[in-house]
C-alpha cells in the first residue's frame, strides 16, 4: 500500500511530517480570508442599499413639496430609523424611515416624513396634511 523508507510514509491517511502542518495552516488561512471576503460583500451590499433608500427618499422628498407648492429644505433628507414589520404573509420586512424640512412661507420650518419599504414608498407626509 505505502512506503515506508524510516523517514516519511506515502500510504494514505498517514503523517507526512513537515507538509500537513503547512498545508493545514493554508487551509485555515483561506477559509478565513473567504469568510473575511463574505463578510465584507455582506456589508458593502447593505451599505449600498442604505445608499440606494436615501436617494429615492430625497427624490421623493423634492416630489412631494413640488406637488404640494412647499420649499423642500436643506435638499436632503434625514435617517430617522429603521424597523422589522411582519407582511400579511408572515415575510419579514426592514422599514426605513427619513425626515424632511420644508416651508410653506419661506419663515417657519415644519418636517415631512418618508418610509420606505424595500424601494417601496410606504408612506409620505407633511405636518399637518399626511397623505
Amino acid at each position: 500500500m505505502g512506503t515506508n523508507d524510516g523517514n516519511t510514509m506515502t500510504r494514505r491517511g498517514a503523517h507526512w511530517p513537515g507538509g500537513s502542518g503547512k498545508l493545514r495552516a493554508m487551509s485555515d488561512d483561506m477559509v478565513l480570508f473567504v469568510l473575511g471576503v463574505g463578510v465584507l460583500a455582506l456589508i458593502y451590499k447593505l451599505w449600498q442599499s442604505a445608499l440606494d433608500a436615501r436617494e429615492m427618499a430625497n427624490r421623493i422628498a423634492k416630489e412631494t413639496c413640488s406637488r404640494a407648492v412647499v420649499q423642500f429644505l436643506d435638499g436632503t433628507v434625514a435617517f430617522a430609523g429603521f424597523r422589522l414589520t411582519r407582511t400579511a404573509d408572515g415575510r419579514r420586512r426592514l422599514l426605513r424611515t427619513y425626515t424632511f424640512d420644508y416651508t410653506n412661507d419661506g419663515f417657519e420650518r415644519s418636517q415631512g416624513f418618508i418610509v420606505l419599504s424595500g424601494r417601496r414608498l410606504e408612506a409620505v407626509g407633511l405636518a399637518g396634511s399626511p397623505s
